[in-house]
């Protein structure tokens, strides 16, 4: 399972994931991933041929995208339980917990407010 963080990390370092992995990702990703490459242009971070560069290797890679009712009202549970503002990161710990061994994030506060819920590993465990 793993976050936008993870999966922009991937494509910078153009990581190559061991068939024995299956990625894992709520159907928002794309959205997500979408709106940090636009910023981080837009902030002059890096050019647009870069961060198209970034999209097609994301789109590339063999993500199982997920969003269904379930899910939904996982996420729905998790952010009330941990009184989050919202249910976008609740998706990902949701899906964690439904169909994935472990929850990747390069947010070391994130992994520690969800690890009584998943498990979490670093992004080293896909190589």
């Amino acid at each position: 399972m793993i976050g936008p963080d993870v999966a922009i990390q991937l494509a910078r370092d153009e990581a190559v994931i061991g068939e024995d992995h299956q990625l894992l990702a709520p159907t928002l990703l794309r959205s997500q991933m979408l709106t940090l490459l636009y910023q981080a242009v837009r902030r002059g971070e890096m050019t647009r041929k870069d961060a198209d560069r970034q999209l097609t290797y994301v789109r590339a890679l063999r993500i199982r995208l997920l969003g269904d009712r379930v899910l939904q009202s996982v996420a729905w549970k998790i952010a009330d339980q941990l009184g989050w503002p919202d249910t976008y990161t609740a998706e990902y710990v949701a899906l964690t917990q439904l169909q994935a061994d472990a929850f990747i994030t390069l947010d070391e506060q994130l992994a520690g407010s969800v690890q009584k819920l998943v498990t979490t590993a670093s992004i080293d465990a896909l190589s």
